[in-house]
């Protein structure tokens, strides 16, 4: 497996119009798209810095993935996500070496990216995105 650049990475946020205004006047981030992701139960902002990028995610239903994590602990990083060059690979050589994955198969995510996830209790606490490019 080759990570090639971290991806982006994913702030759990309450109220994705405050938090776009906040990088976008106070940090001079400029917002360059807004998407919800049903399946995920999210609604995203992407702002990009160099080649990395930040996702701020605001849950659409409070039972989702993110209104989990923010009832549980709050605003704040939700996830790192890294570039991988062949994701159905990378999760074969991860559940290879007993790593608990999240997802076994790559799903569509934001921006049309093949995602999956590590779960956090495999990385010492810190939920890890893969992503890769569709071809």
């Amino acid at each position: 497996m080759k990570l090639t650049h971290i991806e982006h990475i994913g702030i759990a946020v309450k109220n994705l119009e405050e938090s776009i205004r906040f990088y976008e006047d106070m940090l001079g981030l400029k917002c360059y798209a807004v998407e919800e992701v049903k399946e995920q139960k999210v609604k995203t902002a992407f702002f990009k810095l160099g080649q990395t990028k930040i996702e701020l995610l605001e849950t659409t239903d409070p039972e989702g993935p993110v209104g989990k994590f923010i009832e549980k602990r709050g605003e704040g990083i939700h996830h790192l996500a890294f570039a991988v060059n062949n994701l159905p690979a990378a999760l074969l050589e991860l559940k290879e070496k007993d790593v608990r994955l999240i997802d076994l198969d790559p799903r569509r995510g934001a921006e049309g990216l093949n995602i999956a996830f590590i779960h956090p209790k495999s990385t010492f606490g810190v939920l890890i995105e893969f992503t890769e490019n569709p071809e």
